[in-house]
């Protein structure tokens, strides 16, 4: 995420926020490639151009945020800085957001983020938080003078997909009947690991664009633990290369292993060559058996909350929860 400050001033007033539709996806893949390419080349990588996003995956967040898809536009109705913001359940989080490089320096980075705030703490939410990369210390100024606190990496793992025979249990195979008594059995399992955490609505909507899928352990009507991925390729034009684990819930951390091969099955039977789980750092334990199981670190983020907003960890069981779409 970049909103961070320039050293020169926008001429042209700008009026938000406006709710984004899918309509503007062309828009907030032009800011949001510009902005992004131009963070990389001030951290030193001239060369790193950040492509645009799948339209679908755009169609997804902006779903998802609801009236937390927000935009301004300058006086010709162009879009110059976004922040979807996102609530599922207690936990409430913004990303991806992001200002025009020209239209940096004046205060509208602060203006989003703030803005973003607003509807969190008005939505009754328990975590405010957001992911931004632990290289930029501008960015984590920024983001630290809005009251957000550095927490723990957010380390992206790679596992290759390897099939085997073991039957799949996927919420796309469910009864229309069977499936909704399996999302709210999804539901109760993460609300009794963490009360009030909810994310039925990623889970539909994964379903209606036709993005991926849920991944059931054990008996769907009862379930030790989902999965809520995506196999549909990120990048716009790109073929996928990735299973991505949004949302993963386990009732007990033995049971992760099993998850981890239920993964790469699903992924292999999909054409897809890996299976990508972001795990918060918190989760030592599990960072350490998904390092013996021959997963590779490829990115971290880091994770920052705002002070009296911040994530805890269930005392038993796994929650891993994506702050990126």
């Amino acid at each position: 995420m970049t909103a961070s400050p320039r050293t020169w001033r926008a001429t042209r007033p700008v009026d938000g926020p406006s709710l984004a539709t899918a309509a503007d996806i062309p828009a907030l893949n032009e800011v949001f490639s510009e902005a992004f390419s131009d963070r990389y080349r001030r951290d030193g990588m001239v060369g790193v151009r950040v492509p645009p996003l799948n339209p679908a995956i755009w169609r997804y967040a902006i779903e998802d945020a609801d009236d937390g898809a927000m935009c301004w536009r300058d006086d010709r109705n162009q879009i110059v800085a976004f922040n979807i913001v996102h609530v599922s359940g207690a936990e409430g989080w913004m990303g991806p957001l992001c200002v025009r490089p020209e239209y940096q320096g004046a205060g509208l980075g602060r203006t989003i983020v703030k803005a973003g705030l607003a509807m969190l703490r008005k939505r009754g939410v328990r975590v405010i938080g957001l992911e931004t990369m632990p290289r930029t210390v501008d960015n984590i100024g920024f983001y630290s003078a809005l009251g957000f606190m550095p927490g723990p990496l957010t380390i992206t793992l790679t596992v290759e997909a390897v099939g085997d025979d073991r039957p799949l249990q996927l919420l796309s195979r469910c009864s229309p009947l069977d499936r909704e008594a399996t999302v709210q059995a999804c539901r109760a399992l993460t609300q009794r690991l963490l009360p009030d955490y909810d994310f039925t609505r990623e889970i539909d909507l994964t379903e209606r664009f036709a993005l991926g899928d849920t991944l059931l352990l054990g008996d769907p009507a009862n379930p030790d633990g989902f999965a809520l991925c995506h196999s549909a390729a990120l990048v716009e034009g790109r073929a996928r290369d990735e299973l991505r684990v949004l949302k993963l819930v386990l009732a007990r951390r033995e049971e992760l292993p099993a998850m981890v091969r239920a993964l790469c099955n699903f992924a292999k039977r999909g054409g897809t060559p890996r299976v990508a789980i972001r795990l918060q750092g918190q989760y030592t334990d599990a960072y350490r058996l998904l390092i013996a199981l021959g997963a590779r670190v490829r990115w971290t983020d880091l994770r920052m909350s705002v002070h009296g907003w911040d994530e805890h960890t269930p005392s038993e069981g796994l929650v891993l929860s994506n702050w990126e779409i």
